[in-house]
């Protein structure tokens, strides 16, 4: 991809408040009965995260905050007015809601060239400030020199960038972007996220940001909303949501690749732990202490590259778990290896890098300790 200096996005239309606020309830019917999404939030300035695992109703959403589908009673405010009002009869269509939408396939126009696709929502003005609007934003998007070509004619990175470029030049008043990056490589990815960020610095308005990538949430997240089966599970910094997951999907999707049933044996307060068996096996790990009775079932999740191994018994650590196991399985994966270490009948799994495994020596059927920090243990909810 040519990469040429970007001009400057053109700046919101003043005097717009910079907040989506969002309360909806909309039912569907399913095979199981009906799937029913409820939700209450207020996205500011900036990006937030949508996340959650497939079905969890993102995309319904997205429809609804759009006015592509009705909720069934709600209130959707954007920029100070509401667009969607159940109370008041108050439903907007879609074209006056200055909501820029990018869908996962695009829907770009194929038989129009990357300048006519971009300067299709500006059919208002006049010719000339069209062509002034849609360049300066294919400027800002580094595909200036790509406006008398076809989607067909450009690189998948190319196309995203057009979409971009198209749902941001009628200077909307919030964004929403439907999982727009699932399709590129990471180096391109890198750059369009770049450029985004870069636009949104100057516009600061509110970007609702759908993607199933952690990598993504840290990227560009200011905030993520994580939903379940229609719901909010969590919310906050990414920081906090990620990193110290009260819920088993935020575990999941944040990358805890051990999460097992757990039983309470003991606490330990004098220490601030609480032992607990993991799963169906002996393995007995120290978790930190919660308020719960011995044989209490819970779960814990624990990220594999919060493991660490041994080739020797160690001596004089810190971490309060140290167990005896046996490597069961070694794969190379995207310049990570991924072991499975069966410790006392419970399978963990523990990422290392290509050079730990070969200064170790680790082969399948090799004898380890594996060693676990007990605050890298995180008490999961259902």
């Amino acid at each position: 991809m040519e990469v040429r200096s970007a001009a400057s996005p053109p700046a919101p239309p003043v005097g717009i408040s910079s907040e989506l606020e969002v309360r909806i309830r909309k039912r569907f019917p399913n095979p199981e009965g009906s799937f029913l999404l409820n939700v209450h939030f207020r996205a500011l300035a900036g990006f937030t995260i949508l996340f959650g695992a497939s079905g969890a109703g993102k995309t319904t959403l997205l429809d609804c905050i759009a006015g592509l589908t009705d909720p069934d009673e709600g209130r959707i405010v954007v920029g100070g007015d509401a667009v969607y009002d159940s109370d008041s009869k108050a439903n907007l269509p879609a074209w006056k809601r200055g909501i820029g939408y990018v869908l996962q396939d695009l829907a770009l126009f194929p038989h129009l060239t990357a300048e006519q696709n971009v300067s299709y929502g500006l059919r208002r003005l006049s010719q000339s400030d069209r062509q002034t609007r849609s360049r300066e934003m294919l400027s800002a998007f580094r595909i200036d020199h790509l406006r008398d070509r076809r989607p067909a004619q450009i690189s998948g990175g190319e196309r995203q960038r057009v979409a971009l470029a198209r749902a941001l030049v009628i200077e909307p008043r919030a964004v929403l972007l439907d999982e727009p990056l699932i399709a590129l490589d990471r180096p391109t990815k890198s750059l369009i996220l770049a450029d985004l960020r870069r636009w949104n610095q100057q516009s600061r308005i509110p970007i609702l940001f759908v993607t199933h990538s952690g990598e993504e949430v840290f990227a560009l997240g200011e905030e993520v909303i994580v939903l379940e089966a229609g719901k909010i599970v969590a919310q906050g910094q990414p920081k906090d949501v990620m990193h110290a997951p009260r819920s088993e999907t935020v575990a999941q999707l944040s990358g805890f690749e051990n999460i097992f049933d757990a039983t309470v044996v003991a606490g330990n307060e004098n220490r601030g732990t609480m032992t607990c068996r993991i799963g169906t096996g002996s393995l007995t790990l120290e978790t930190p202490l919660v308020a719960m009775e011995a044989g209490a079932r819970l779960r814990v999740g624990i990220r594999a590259g919060d493991i660490l191994l041994a080739t020797e018994n160690p001596h004089g650590l810190s971490a309060r778990n140290v167990v005896a196991g046996t490597i069961q399985a070694l794969e190379q994966r995207h310049g990570i290896v991924s072991a499975v270490i069966d410790c006392r009948g419970t399978s963990l799994e523990v990422h290392l890098t290509l050079a730990a495994r070969e200064a170790l020596g680790l082969t399948p059927g090799k004898s380890v300790w594996v060693i676990v920090k007990t605050h890298s243990c995180h008490l999961l909810g259902g």
